[in-house]
């Protein structure tokens, strides 16, 4: 596959807020089926089900050691056949549902061994549907079938480039290649699909192209870079060589759901007209980031319980409608 030679951004407005606390409860990941159905997981072990439009069509499942339940769940994303497959840190394993809640298969036992997992947290499909995870307290990446086979692994506890303190977010572009967010690190690596080191982007802080335990991690087909920046409150977006973009840092309304919530409670209402709402907007703690394919973009607002949606709006360019890549650019306008 190939990239376009150049990009005009023209914007990436926000559109809309979905879910609230008592639905999209601790809001982790996001997956969006084929239908546009709107899969949340929630930190608590929950999976809720929200249309685009809001509307609140229950839950896929609950907390639970069962198979099918989840005890401390940190990523999910969903398959061909619209498989929700979900990680869970506390019981070490991978569990596969269908979109109706129905147990499919689970695998994973917890170790230091070839294949076996400890704090397991973020996944990821390759273009043939093996399944990267980040295997969090072992320092690493494994790679597996769709089985549940294991294939091979990279990675080990240190700061050097290729190694890993705690990743948590993976994914994986069309091209191939594998990005994971190395919380401890605060720093974003891509790999190649054999895990060999391409480059690293970001350090601790706070300005721009820094992190503070950055977690979930995505890519575009343009080969753009977001990464849910935790403990900055924020989403940071870079292109395809690692050079910053822009920010996120939520602009969330009132969701339909919480309307309804709110005009039922008098008391509520009023305390809300009496309040200074800027802080309201603003995103909590995000865990994940995630796109749908069409340029929407779902960040899961891990501490005020909702989804907050943005639409990249872009123009791709062909050679001969933007000049050559230059050495020292600076974008001025009048």
């Amino acid at each position: 596959m190939s990239r376009s030679y150049g990009l005009f951004r023209v914007g990436f407005p926000y559109v809309k807020t979905i879910g609230m606390r008592r639905v999209t409860n601790t809001s982790m990941d996001v997956a969006i089926g084929k239908g546009g159905t709107v899969y949340v997981l929630g930190r608590t072990g929950q999976i809720s089900r929200l249309t685009f439009e809001d509307d609140d069509l229950g839950n896929v499942c609950g907390p639970g050691r069962d198979d099918g339940r989840f005890v401390w769940p940190v990523a999910m994303v969903i398959d061909g056949d619209d498989n929700l497959w979900v990680t869970d840190e506390s019981l070490n394993r991978v569990t596969v549902l269908n979109t109706d809640g129905e147990f499919v298969r689970k695998w994973g036992d917890p170790g230091e061994e070839d294949g076996q997992l400890n704090g397991v947290s973020g996944i990821a499909f390759d273009s043939e549907e093996n399944v990267y995870v980040a295997d969090t307290l072992n320092h690493r990446i494994q790679k597996f079938t769709n089985d549940g086979r294991f294939l091979l692994k990279w990675g080990g506890l240190g700061d050097a480039e290729g190694d890993l303190n705690m990743p948590w977010g993976i994914t994986v572009d069309e091209l191939g290649d594998v990005y994971v967010a190395d919380w401890r690190n605060d720093r974003v690596q891509k790999f190649s699909a054999d895990g060999e080191h391409i480059y690293s982007l970001g350090r601790s802080g706070s300005g721009k192209g820094e992190f503070n335990r950055p977690a979930g991690v995505e890519v575009d087909g343009d080969g753009d870079v977001y990464v849910a920046d935790t403990g900055n409150n924020r989403v940071q977006q870079f292109d395809a060589q690692g050079r910053y973009v822009d920010q996120f840092i939520g602009d969330a309304t009132v969701s339909k759901l919480s309307q309804k919530y709110l005009m039922a409670n008098a008391r509520v209402l009023r305390l809300r007209e009496m309040a200074d709402l800027e802080r309201q907007k603003r995103l909590r703690n995000p865990r994940s980031v995630r796109l749908d394919g069409q340029g929407k973009m779902y960040v899961p607002d891990f501490g005020a319980f909702r989804v907050q949606i943005y639409q990249k709006e872009v123009i791709h360019l062909e050679p001969g409608e933007i000049d050559v890549p230059l050495r020292a650019p600076t974008l001025l306008t009048v």
